[in-house]
């Protein structure tokens, strides 16, 4: 009998994506240059392709990003974006929110989804998820998949609703577009079977697809598959990387795992408290 594997976690805050045009480096300003240097979105499929980009503006970075992204916000929709991002790692909330709908009015599914995000959560403005769900649906049919995986979150565990079903049709949607999130989230229902039939080797499959792109919780998943030999062959050597893979981008349930793989046997008194683990 298979273990069940978490609980699936799909959340708002953590699901936010750009879809901006991207410009050859020639054609960008050196305000446009600067402004992407500091608060390009790593999630963003239109940033310049040798840009890494950083999952949060450093408060270092604030006022330059600020400064650079308003200057070059004139022409370019992903600069509007993009200082909007500043706005709010500045905690100036409602400048956010009013340029992501500057950059919503030029077409950014990016700040469709920042804005859905906050709409959503509440976070720093009246929660009002109708208009959220409203912003994920443009954001996923302007081919945006955190759009897709936005609607998932809705789905299974919103305020008004909770479809397993339609959470999973859509993850299986955004997963197709290589979302590293959907396709740790989507590995978690069919590992759960919720939704649909449960199937550990589909499971493994979407795991292992996330975690090639250091996906944290995928990593964790693969290695817990791996030493279990769930959906695939057990291998505790391949399940030891993926759990200190997960370890270096500091996931603490891995270094649990991690633990117990090493050190299987464990030690308990007389009433069943564990005493401590053995390695052999």
């Amino acid at each position: 009998m298979s273990k069940r594997y978490g609980a699936i976690t799909i959340g708002l805050a953590a699901l936010a994506i750009a879809s901006l045009h991207y410009r050859p480096a020639y054609a960008q300003s050196a305000d446009l240059v600067l402004c992407d240097r500091v608060a390009a979105d790593p999630g963003d499929p239109d940033r310049p392709k040798d840009l890494k980009g950083v999952a949060v503006v450093a408060p270092a970075d604030v006022d330059t990003a600020i400064k650079f992204c308003k200057s070059a916000s004139g022409s370019s929709r992903r600069a509007m974006f993009q200082l909007g991002r500043a706005y709010a790692a500045k905690g100036q909330t409602q400048e956010a929110v009013a340029t992501y709908r500057r950059a919503i009015d030029k077409g950014s599914t990016a700040a469709m989804i920042e804005l859905g995000v906050l709409l959503g959560t509440g976070n720093g403005v009246a929660r009002d998820e109708p208009q959220a769900r409203k912003l994920f649906e443009r954001a996923a049919a302007a081919g945006n998949p955190r759009g897709d995986t936005n609607l998932a979150a809705l789905a299974a565990g919103g305020a008004t609703s909770s479809d397993p079903i339609q959470s999973r049709a859509l993850l299986e949607k955004a997963a197709e577009a290589n979302s590293a999130e959907a396709q740790y989230q989507l590995g978690v229902m069919y590992a759960n079977g919720e939704g649909g039939p449960q199937d550990d080797f589909a499971a493994r499959s979407l795991f292992e697809k996330a975690a090639a792109q250091n996906h944290s919780g995928a990593l964790l998943a693969m290695g817990v598959f791996a030493q279990d030999g769930r959906g695939g062959p057990e291998d505790s050597r391949a399940a030891k990387s993926y759990f200190e893979r997960a370890i270096a981008l500091g996931n603490e349930d891995a270094k649990t795992a991690l633990q117990r793989l090493e050190c299987p046997h464990v030690l308990k008194d007389k009433r069943g408290n564990i005493l401590t683990h053995l390695c052999f």
